[in-house]
């Protein structure tokens, strides 16, 4: 991208001017971006002279949430900040992290101009889109969606213009917008070449941002150089099995001409031509290989000989995979990526739901297993969701909860009159309930054996036959069973029938336990949500990092069950206007598991214990057990604290580096352990 010359300050003069008397900037004055950019500003009645009247700022708890929410895009950010803050330390600037809403995040700059940014509220927290903030790099590259530089005057708003700033949208794999990065600095300081690091170093959060998202993917790097292979700067594209783009960064999306919409809906030979079967058909060997895009782009193409697929986009190697049709916007739904639950999501869980939509789209059955709790139904109703079979019936049947004599006029339905107490006009059953949708059969380990023969023969012949009756019905249906038993051990132990193991078994997935997920603060984040939402509060609560982090370390050997009934237990304990979740709001059985560890709860007060216990003990004393060591000289470690801080208890839990709750807590502990 190249920038013009900077306008004078006559043409910038000239130009305000004009906008403030017609509404309009004539041609010429300013560059096209910044000209819409100062009418967007003037139409959302922004003054250029008007301080602003309620500066836009979240609160603590806002903040955390976004935080909470942001958590992969700021993590693999920061190493980048960090190292583009080395590179301009001192020379009066800072680096910002904005979301995709214009909400700041995170920053680090010189101390001087941090101070100085925190005036105009340049700060993590501060909302900077153009209608709050008027022209400025973060909010304008929000609103034209392209790299922007912002200097002095041509700040919106006069307050802004001692600022010169340079911004670049970051987008993730999928084509959307993930958040902005800026460079912001004293005007009288700036330097052209700023504008390039900004691009560059979002360019580098984009590539760790795909490279996390796509772990187990095909992976191609393409660049029109051989040598520029591996290096910032390449192209890299993510597909599937079966060839489908599931992800591209920025630079592969233009070299390729993909739109985001394209990403997940088009096939490596759509952009290739005959070079992806040629690519098939190489050894992995990781050397360079030289294509021609369809747009007639010559790219070099390598890929990972450690994620090498061989199966590609052709179910026949000698011939190209059909276009999908012009008319339809949706990818074949047997290559869709599941429907996302944000970004957050474990990658094993992606990767299991991305599998089972490829096989339940050829009518595969799908198994799940998992201990209880691990989200099995939830799983298999999102399955449902992002099928091609969403708007049919999802009928789940838990076949542990039913009664054995009931469970056949259950499942296969019955005609009139069939037996003793059945409804005159019969009843179809669930099977047939869920003819055109989904059949989803919970804890199917624990089906009676009679009745496995009677599935059977319904899996194999797609018709069931109601209880009573003797014709026939046909159904269509695709089916997911769900069981917490190991089946196969099962099927050894003649518990279940292995005929029937095989008809169900088209693609086992395992479910992982809550305690191997890496995704734990984003599900607490979800089930707040959703919690806040059933529990009609204006917003979901945040939670106190501490909080957090001992809830990180459970085992949770109920699961994501076990989660959320804490997480309800918790919301409903909270105080009408409380906007944070901490100790108190939790069970006590909680409290015994989590919280009252020593390790969990509070690692700075052991600390501190540990060192005083250090220096109080003779040199002569007998060893103690640490344990009993440390809660004798609780009490009064934390008396000399209380003391030191003349009775201020937030002054004395600060100085012993736990919360004020958790100095509350170990006070009435200390009481308790005196009375007894």
């Amino acid at each position: 991208m190249q920038l013009t010359t900077q306008p004078s300050a006559d043409r910038l003069v000239e130009a305000r001017r004009h906008l403030l008397e017609s509404g309009e900037v004539p041609p010429g004055l300013l560059r096209d971006d910044l000209a819409r950019s100062w009418m967007r500003s003037q139409q959302a009645g922004l003054s250029p002279t008007d301080a602003l009247a309620a500066t836009p700022v979240s609160n603590a708890a806002q903040l955390r949430q976004a935080l909470h929410l942001e958590s992969d895009l700021l993590a693999h950010a920061r190493p980048v900040m960090e190292f583009v803050y080395d590179q301009m330390r001192d020379s009066g600037s800072m680096v910002v992290l904005a979301d995709a809403r214009g909400l700041l995040l995170y920053n680090q700059g010189d101390a001087d101009f941090l101070e100085r940014a925190d005036r105009v509220a340049l700060r993590p927290g501060a909302l900077w889109l153009e209608e709050q903030r008027g022209t400025n790099a973060i909010g304008t590259t929000l609103a034209e969606g392209k790299p922007v530089v912002v200097q002095g005057a041509e700040h919106y708003l006069e307050r802004n213009s001692f600022l010169t700033c340079a911004a670049a949208p970051v987008m993730s794999p999928d084509g959307k917008l993930r958040g902005v990065l800026d460079i912001s600095g004293d005007q009288r300081n700036h330097h052209p070449h700023t504008f390039a690091l900004v691009r560059s170093a979002a360019r580098m959060i984009e590539d760790r941002l795909f490279h996390a998202r796509h772990p187990q993917d095909l992976l191609l790097r393409l660049h029109p150089h051989a040598e520029g292979l591996g290096f910032v700067g390449e192209g890299l594209v993510a597909l599937s099995e079966d060839g489908w783009i599931m992800g591209a960064n920025a630079i592969a999306q233009q070299w390729l001409g993909l739109t985001a919409s394209q990403i997940g809906a088009t096939t490596l030979d759509r952009v290739l031509g005959p070079h992806a079967l040629r690519l098939q058909s190489l050894p992995a060997t990781g050397l360079p290989t030289r294509v021609v895009t369809m747009q007639g782009q010559s790219l070099f193409v390598r890929d990972e000989p450690e994620r090498r697929r061989r199966v590609w986009a052709t179910a026949n190697p000698t011939k190209a995979r059909p276009a999908p049709s012009a008319t339809t916007a949706q990818p074949p739904l047997a290559a869709r990526p599941p429907r996302p639950r944000g970004t957050h999501d474990d990658p094993r869980i992606l990767l299991a739901m991305q599998r089972s939509l490829k096989v339940q789209a050829q009518g595969i059955p799908v198994l799940l297993q998992g201990e209880s709790g691990t989200g099995k139904e939830v799983f298999a109703r999102t399955l449902h969701a992002d099928g091609d079979r969403p708007t049919g019936p999802f009928v789940a049947v838990n076949c542990a909860a039913l009664p054995e004599s009931l469970i056949e006029a259950e499942l296969f339905g019955y005609v009139g009159g069939a037996f003793t107490g059945a409804r005159r006009e019969g009843t179809p059953g669930r099977i047939r309930q869920a003819d055109g949708g989904t059949l989803f059969l919970d804890e199917i380990g624990d089906m009676p054996m009679a009745l496995q023969a009677r599935l059977l023969r319904v899996l194999q012949d797609r018709e069931v036959v109601p209880v009573g009756g003797t014709v026939p019905v046909p159904v269509d249906f695709v089916l997911v069973c769900a069981t917490h038993h190991q089946l196969r051990e099962a099927v050894a132990r003649h518990e279940f029938r292995e005929d029937l193991y095989w008809r169900i078994n088209g693609l086992t997935v395992q479910l992982p336990p809550l305690r191997e997920r890496g995704d734990l603060v984003e599900l607490i984040d979800d089930m707040l949500h959703g919690l806040a939402h059933d529990m009609k509060r204006a917003q979901a609560p945040s939670m106190a990092d501490e909080v957090v982090q001992a809830l990180s370390q459970h085992p949770w050997p109920g699961n994501l069950r076990q989660l959320h009934a804490a997480l309800r237990t918790a919301c409903a304990l909270l105080g009408p206007h409380d906007e944070e979740l901490d100790w108190e709001h939790f069970s006590e059985d909680l409290w015994d598991d989590v919280f009252s560890k020593a390790y969990r709860e509070e690692p700075a007060l052991v600390t501190v214990l540990s060192g005083y216990a250090a220096e109080a003990a003779p040199a002569d004393a007998a060893p103690q057990d640490g344990d009993t060591n440390l809660k004798r000289m609780s009490s009064r470690v934390i008396e000399q604290a209380i003391r030191a801080a003349n009775g201020n208890m937030s002054d004395a839990a600060r100085r012993l580096g736990i919360s004020r709750n958790t100095l509350y807590r170990r006070l009435k502990q200390i009481k308790a352990g005196e009375a007894a």
